[in-house]
């Protein structure tokens, strides 16, 4: 079934509504609503015509024309066609407006005189006056009628008690007190003296004074008495309640009425902020508590000048610490903060006044915890976060400041030059037998480059260091030229050819002084004829170099006046492999083109001559060799030993060597004996000659062709002697392989040698041999070791007591040794200390051979024979016997060798000395066993010496160290003949004692031995037996090498027994002595300074640097333990003075005088003071030098001279300053030295001003003597009366010199910052030590600024500078107000500032309220004074906006009279544009009637075209009083909180938009608007304004 649907109703029309929040445009007129068009039916464009088809729909013109002007119409109506721009028109209409303008004024009224009076004074009666306080309390009674007198009586203390006791409000009574003084100063105010705040003056000392009488009631119990037995009862006036309410109400009444006087003037802040710096001072800890909330309360106003920042954080650190200190300082913790907070306060707004050594040095670790510490804030507390860092960064300024002007944490200086050569020759000097060259880092350091600088000068340095005989050992030229071919082999790949290596090695051989002397001609020659051998020098470009320049004085045909140098370089360099050509060029330079006989020929056929007299059997020979000395061999070669180094190499290269290896092949045929003759003596031929080329290349061949065993230990012992030479060389490699290659030689025929396994091990060092042939060499150890002390689990036990060997000294057949030492170990070569126990008895069988046998040689024979029975033992132990005895030395043998008699250490003797010529012990054995206990024990020797035990013991072993260490040959015993092999062998087991780790033992026991020869109990003859070793030890260039490799053990060494403190101080100068002979090659003298003495200059060279640094710090060291004595004071005392002049006395390089420094530093307290003392001394006279500087640069010159000094000083002093150590300074010399800085400062501010062009040096200047002024007031204790003067009259100087570097041409930020600080140490000390009874914080300090470049000083010293300065900043009342007036042609003419009167500028009071048109002219200070004038115009009573009629953005618009608005409100308002309605929604019934003209557009209000500024009054004309500025009494702030603009109330926030406003330059513009979350009042800046 089919329902009908019921019928809809219609859809209703849409019709387009406007949204709900958008206001109508008009209040009662249908315009629509702005910015909406609905469309409707029948509009225009919804009309379908062809036009609007095609051309669109467009709504035609408002006017016929849009770009025509009413200009057109009205030319068309004006018949003159122009008039309308006739100027006069324009004209007329001004001098209408100018004459309407005019009128207004003079009708207006006039400004009446000054009608104002100070309410008088008048003496009333108790009750009347007692009334009128009453009344004056009241607030209820108007002041007006309290104005007309005021009761005359009680003044100062009284008067506020008075005020106190009837409450009075504190409006009120300021105002009374105001006309209290103004009737005390009115009869001074027409005097020409008047000054209008001396009554704020001596107000505020009645102020001050009555404060410090209520905080003197606040007193602390007085500490008991030690052995008063008194009882004592305190009681404060803050123990009772009410005592201490009637005190606090009294007390916070009179704080209540300071801040006013403070803040208008009425106490002078001067003299307050001084009292109250003061009283912060000498206030007790009770009433810290109140002065500390005082001085934060003002600390603004202490926060603007440093005298008075500076005393209130000394004060407030004492107080702080004192706080600390305090048994009640749980009770203090308000205090403590507030403390901690103003020290805080200060840092921030001041750190200048930080800047003060003297608290720094006493309390920079508390200053630290409070200024650098965190303080621990959350991570939300930005401002606290940024406060600590703002802290932070002015406590790491202040502490760099105050160690800067302490001379504290001084930066270490980079001894670029010197300490380069320093550490240089200190790496060369290192080189010894184990280094291993390739890790030698010499060249390491610079560029890829022998053209680079840095290049040269360490050429300059390895080729000097290698000649100069200010250096030891033969081994530096073949460093040298290792080094240096290694660097060439590193860089050949860059360079393709090494020409420039040969221009350098020319340039050195040319130029340097070191060269061309006699004395290095050999050295020299050495040096270059491996420099042409490696192919590292040219020698054909060399000679072709000197042809081509023309060198003159090359041939020995020319005089020796006009000879070259290079002439004895052509003929001492050697030529290895020369051509025939190069050897002809050099013969026709050298003697011409016509010589058939050279001086070489003649000098070559004498050398051959000696040569085949020593060496018979080279060059065939048969005669057996006679034994030859050292001696011996010198005086029958001396034409070898001195022949040039050219005629040496070549015969032994092209004579000597060939015939050698000829004997070599044939030696097997010849008997042991000659052959080892015949190489030693070729050994130390070469050896005197420096040839160890050739004596590498002559021992290389015998070890590979020999088979004698006897010369293989023999070319063995060569290589151990020569090891540092073969290092230096770096042929250490080939020499492992030879001796490898030798061993596996030898180990084929059956035979091992524990000397060439135990010499293949030291050369390879485990760098030379490869994994597998180490491992054999190691395996081959381990065989020959098990083969002679084979390993058992039940070893032989060998006995104490052996009678065989005793039966050996009457067994004389020849192998009667070798059998019981055989048969011994057989019986016993698995007993581990078998050794020792034969050692044993072998001893105690010499003690008895002097029984045996009167006969010294018979004695001698049986030495031998149990000489001869250990050296077999020694060979059947792997590790030799050497261990063994040492060990005996060291144990039981000490009592067995007291014993001793000196017959026995005869026999002794020589046994020992047959066993270290055959290797069986060594030298360091002899030495560490026997020689250094038995000087220890001389020297240690009391009153219970027994010399008939211990005289032969120390006896014996002086003269073993002297034929083990120190004589060149060596007399084993008369039984047997001298030999040079045994000679030989001496100076190789010696070589040990000079290597480490032995060496650093025998340097601590030449002190032993000084100490031997001062000791008064020893006897006469071995004291001088010890002196003789000790110098000829001293003088040994063995020694001085090692020395110099090892400074620090020397050093050591003697320090050592001075530290055990087994040294008297009388032995200090003998150790002295002695360190200086080793290291300087001087003479002994008894004068501690000779090292000094014999020139600086030389001493401080490179070369002799680190040896004289040695020298130095252990000559003070002993000084200052001699000026410790009394018995050594004057003799010390006399010394150090000697050694400071001569120091300070001599010019140095800075790097030498830092060098020096730092060489005196640490020293002792006595020598550091007396090295001050000399050195302000040196300071003084450099200073004073006649005649007087002429100019900058000779005073910088003596400046410079000084700075060397003052750096020597600053680094002996700086650890001095860092334990606070007091110094006991000279003081004329310090009285002296304040002169001489005040006269030099004086000098340099005078030369500014005539040389400002040579300003730079004289910055340099004033720089020097300011750190010097610094570093002299670091010392405590110099505060004489002269040197206070000088330096009163140095601060003015000071600060000038401050003002110079300030600005201007001398202008310098570096120079300025230290100059002030330097002035804030002056200042402060001054004011410290000063004895004024009446203390004025600016009494040292400076009054004016004065510059005459003062406008170029920039913002930042100005504002350091201002804070110097008594003048404190101007009251606010009176602040950028001057007095002005108008000239006669109109213009303002600026004149004095404005003066506060805070004392005749009474507030007004009113009273007459008449509006009859007439101003009044009754205020304190006169209308005249501000040039005020009647307008006629009105002011617009202020109108709330709920009552506005018109439009509050427009009412600048419709109004014609002055508006009652500020010009920044106005201005604020007219540049703000209305908040577009949709951000308020639910505002809309408000914000519709808000405007019913919509938002219309402002424009400009100065229209242009006028000429002159119109005389109509106007609120921003520059003539006329401001309205932000009133009187004194009736002052305003200024506000733009009403300036928003709004009709309407609301909960939301409002978002204001501005728009730029077009203003006048006469105008102001709010840049920023207010803020609304803030409710404070924002502070507006005013320009200065005249009065």
């Amino acid at each position: 079934m089919k329902h009908d649907k019921p019928e809809q109703e219609p859809s209703p029309i849409y019709e387009s509504q406007p949204p709900t929040w958008l206001p109508k445009s008009h209040r009662t007129a249908d315009v629509g609503y702005p910015d909406y068009h609905p469309p409707c039916p029948g509009q225009d464009e919804d009309v379908l015509s062809d036009k609007h088809v095609k051309d669109g729909f467009l709504l035609p013109l408002p006017v016929p024309d849009e770009h025509q002007s009413a200009a057109t119409i009205l030319l068309e109506q004006d018949s003159k066609r122009g008039r309308i721009f006739d100027q006069s028109v324009l004209t007329d209409l001004e001098h209408l407006m100018n004459d309407i303008f005019t009128r207004k004024t003079d009708h207006a009224a006039s400004i009446q005189s000054s009608a104002f009076k100070i309410p008088s004074r008048v003496t009333m009666s108790d009750t009347k006056r007692q009334t009128w306080f009453a009344e004056l309390a009241n607030p209820d009674v108007p002041l007006n009628k309290l104005g007309k007198s005021v009761p005359h009586g009680a003044k100062g203390h009284d008067l506020l008690d008075l005020l106190h006791t009837n409450n009075v409000a504190i409006p009120r009574a300021v105002w009374f007190l105001r006309v209290f003084g103004a009737n005390e100063t009115a009869g001074l105010r027409n005097k020409p003296s008047y000054n209008p705040t001396q009554y704020s003056i001596d107000w505020a000392i009645v102020v001050t004074s009555y404060i410090k009488k209520q905080l003197a009631d606040i007193a602390l119990p007085s500490a008991p008495r030690p052995g008063m037995n008194i009882k004592q009862t305190f009681k404060g006036v803050l123990f009772d309640s009410e005592s201490r309410d009637r005190w606090v109400s009294r007390f916070t009444y009179c704080l209540k009425l300071l801040r006013p006087f403070y803040d208008e003037g009425l106490v002078d802040r001067r003299t307050f902020l001084t009292w109250l710096v003061l009283q912060m001072t000498t206030c007790n800890l009770a009433q810290a508590g109140f002065v500390a909330h005082l001085a934060d309360e003002y600390l603004d106003g202490v926060l603007e000048k440093r005298p008075f920042a500076k005393p209130l954080l000394d004060a407030c650190i004492a107080k702080l610490n004192e706080v600390r200190m305090a048994s009640a300082q749980r009770h203090l913790t308000k205090l403590e903060e507030i403390l901690k907070s103003l020290i805080q306060r200060i840092c921030v707004a001041i750190p200048d006044a930080f800047v003060s050594p003297s608290i720094w040095l006493a309390h920079s670790s508390l200053l630290s915890s409070l200024l650098a510490e965190s303080t621990g804030g959350g991570p939300s507390d930005i401002r606290q976060r940024e406060f600590q860092h703002l802290l932070s960064d002015n406590f790491v300024d202040i502490q760099r400041r105050n160690d800067a002007m302490l001379f504290r944490n001084l930066p270490p200086r980079k001894l670029e030059r010197l300490g380069s050569l320093v550490v240089d020759i200190q790496i060369l000097n290192s080189i010894c037998s184990g280094t291993d060259m390739s890790s030698i880092s010499f060249f390491s350091q610079i560029p890829d480059s022998t053209s680079s600088s840095s290049f040269v000068d360490k050429l300059d340095t390895l080729l000097t260091w290698a000649v100069t005989p200010l250096q030891y050992g033969s081994h530096r030229p073949y460093a040298a030229v290792t080094l240096l071919q290694s660097y060439h082999e590193r860089i050949a790949r860059r360079e393709l050819y090494s020409a420039t290596l040969h221009d350098h090695l020319f340039d050195w051989l040319d130029t340097k002084a070191i060269a061309w002397e006699v004395g290095n001609l050999r050295a020299v020659a050495i040096l270059f004829g491996k420099l042409v051998k490696s192919g590292l020098f040219d020698y054909a470009a060399y000679v072709q170099r000197l042809v081509a320049r023309g060198e003159g004085g090359l041939s020995y045909s020319e005089p020796d006046d006009r000879a070259s140098f290079h002439r004895n370089f052509l003929r001492w360099i050697p030529l290895h492999d020369t051509t025939l050509s190069l050897s002809n060029q050099r013969k026709v330079i050298l003697y011409g083109a016509r010589a058939r006989q050279t001086p070489e020929d003649i000098c070559e056929r004498e050398m051959r001559k000696e040569i085949r007299a020593i060496l018979p059997l080279v060059f065939g020979g048969e005669t057996p060799l006679p034994s030859i000395s050292m001696s011996s061999l010198r005086s029958s070669c001396s034409t070898v030993l001195d022949a040039p180094r050219f005629e040496q190499v070549r015969t032994f290269k092209q004579w000597l060597l060939p015939n050698f290896h000829k004997f070599a092949s044939r030696s097997e045929s010849l008997d042991e004996a000659s052959v080892l003759k015949t190489y030693s003596i070729v050994v130390e031929l070469l050896k005197y000659t420096n040839s160890y080329g050739s004596l590498l290349e002559l021992s290389l061949s015998v070890l590979s062709q020999t088979s004698h065993a006897g010369l293989l230990t023999a070319v063995g012992e060569v290589f151990h002697r020569f090891a540092t030479i073969w290092t230096s060389m770096n042929v250490t490699g080939i020499i492992t392989s030879a001796l490898y290659s030798a061993h596996l030689l030898w180990r084929t025929r059956g035979v091992q040698t524990r000397s060439l396994l135990a010499l293949l091990i030291e050369m390879d060092d485990c760098r030379q041999l490869d994994s597998t042939a180490r491992t054999q060499v190691e395996n081959d150890i381990a065989a020959f070791t098990h083969a002679l002390a084979p390993r058992t689990d039940h070893p032989e036990v060998a006995p104490s007591f052996m009678p065989e060997i005793l039966l050996l000294a009457e067994d004389s057949k020849v192998d009667a040794p070798s059998i019981l030492a055989n048969s011994l170990w057989y019986k016993y070569r698995t007993s581990a200390d078998w050794a020792w126990k034969v050692w044993d008895n072998t001893i105690a069988s010499l003690r008895q051979v002097p029984v045996m046998s009167e006969d010294h040689e018979r004695r001698h024979t049986y030495a031998l024979r149990y000489g001869q029975f250990l050296l077999n033992v020694d060979n059947h132990i792997p590790g030799g016997i050497d261990n063994d005895v040492l060990q005996w030395f060291l144990g039981t043998g000490k009592s067995e060798v007291l014993g001793l008699t000196l017959e026995t250490w005869d026999v002794l003797r020589a046994v020992l000395l047959f066993l270290c010529v055959h290797g069986a012990l060594s030298t360091t054995t002899v030495l560490r066993g026997l020689v250094y206990p038995a000087w220890e024990l001389g020297a240690n020797a009391s009153t219970f010496y027994q010399p008939q035990t211990m005289d032969a013991f120390i006896q014996a072993a002086s003269k073993l160290f002297d034929a083990l260490v120190l004589q060149e040959e060596c007399f084993i015993s008369l039984v047997i003949p001298q030999e040079l092999l045994d000679a030989q062998r001496i100076h190789t087991r010696r070589q040990d004692a000079f290597r480490e780790p032995h060496f650093t033992l025998l340097a601590s026991n030449i002190p032993i031995l000084v100490l031997l020869e001062y000791n008064s109990v020893i006897s006469d003859e071995l004291r001088a037996i010890a002196r003789d070793l000790r110098l000829r030890t001293c003088e040994s260039r063995d020694i001085r090498q090692s020395c110099y490799r090892n400074l620090d053990a020397v050093r050591r060494g003697f320090e050592h027994p001075i530290q055990s403190g087994m040294v008297p101080e009388t032995l200090c100068e003998p150790l002295v002595n002695a360190l200086k002979l080793i290291l300087s090659e001087s003479n002994e003298d008894t004068d501690v300074n000779s090292f000094l003495s014999t020139g600086i200059s030389s001493v401080l060279s490179p070369w002799r640097l680190a040896a004289t640094a040695v020298q130095l710090q252990f000559g003070l060291r002993q000084l200052g333990r001699a000026l410790a004595c009394e018995s050594t004071k004057d003799g010390a005392s006399a010394s150090l003075d000697k050694m400071t002049s001569l120091i300070f006395h001599h010019s140095m390089a800075s790097e030498e005088a830092y060098f020096i420094a730092e060489m005196a530093r640490g020293v002792d307290g006595p020598v550091a003071i007396k090295f001050i003392n000399n050195g302000f001394k040196s300071i003084v006279d450099i200073l004073h030098q006649v005649p007087a500087p002429s100019g900058p640069e000779s005073l910088l010159l003596r400046v410079d001279r000084a700075g060397e000094v003052l750096r020597v000083l600053s680094h002996v002093s700086e650890p001095l300053r860092e334990e606070e150590t007091a110094l006991d300074l000279d003081i004329p010399t310090q009285e002296r030295l304040a002169k001489t800085i005040l006269e030099s400062l004086q000098l340099a501010d005078l030369m500014f001003s005539k040389a400002i062009e040579q300003s730079r040096i004289l910055t340099q200047v004033v720089i020097f003597l300011a750190r010097l002024l610094q570093f002299d007031l670091g010392f405590s204790g110099i505060w004489t009366t002269e040197f206070q003067e000088a330096c009163e009259k140095m601060a003015p100087v000071l600060f000038d010199l401050v003002m110079i570097h300030a600005c201007g041409p001398a202008h310098d930020a570096v120079a300025f910052a230290l100059l002030l600080d330097t002035f804030y140490f002056l200042i402060d000390d001054l004011t410290l030590h000063s004895k004024s009874s009446t203390p004025d914080p600016f009494k040292c300090y400076p009054t004016t600024l004065q510059s005459p470049h003062l406008p170029s000083l920039p913002s930042s010293h100005r504002g350091r500078l201002l804070t110097l300065f008594p003048h404190l900043r101007p009251n606010t009342i009176i602040q950028d107000l001057t007095h002005a007036h108008r000239d006669s042609t109109g213009h303002l003419v600026y004149g004095a500032p404005v003066q506060n009167r805070p004392w005749e500028w009474i507030e007004n009071l009113g009273g007459d309220d008449q509006d009859d048109g007439d101003i009044r002219n009754t205020a304190s200070l006169s209308l005249e004074l501000f040039g005020a004038k009647a307008t006629g115009d009105r002011l617009v009573n202020p109108v709330r906006d709920d009552e506005r009629h018109i439009p509050l953005r427009l009412e600048g618009v419709f109004e014609d009279k002055l508006s009652a608005e500020s010009v920044f409100r106005r201005d604020w308002r007219e540049t703000r544009l209305q908040a577009h309605i949709d951000v308020r929604a639910g505002e809309r019934d408000t914000a519709e009637g808000a405007d019913e003209l919509g938002c219309l557009p402002i424009f400009g209000m100065q229209k242009p075209g006028s000429r002159r500024v119109s005389p109509a009054s106007s609120v921003r004309s520059r003539g006329s009083v401001s309205s932000a500025r009133r009187s004194p009494s009736n002052r305003t702030s200024v506000s733009t909180k009403d300036g928003i603009g709004e009709t309407g109330s609301g909960s939301g926030s409002v978002k204001v938009r501005k728009r730029k406003a077009s203003v006048d330059d006469d105008e102001v513009e709010i840049v920023e608007g207010p803020i609304p979350a803030n409710p404070k009042k924002p502070k507006v800046k005013h320009k200065p304004r005249k009065k």
